[in-house]
């Protein structure tokens, strides 16, 4: 979601990220598992382009979108 709301493909994201175009598809798809080094740099990486990351319950600063908890109707 993140990487569509920047409008970048994958391959750009994981020249960005400094990682493989494999292991941004692994992360996109929860197919198997990533390095912490690994996470942490797409993490930086969209967060340095503007994506805000949230926690269960935490509000964004700005306008966006998210996904309702399993709980929330």
């Amino acid at each position: 979601m993140a990487r569509n709301a920047l409008r970048i493909g994958t391959r750009e994201l994981a020249e960005m990220a400094g990682v493989s175009f494999t292991t941004i598809s692994r992360f996109e798809t929860e197919k198997g598992g990533l390095q912490h080094a690994s996470a942490e740099a797409i993490r930086k990486t969209l967060e340095s382009q503007g994506i805000q990351f949230l926690d269960d319950g935490q509000v964004a600063s700005g306008p966006g979108v998210a996904l309702k908890g399993e709980t929330e109707g």
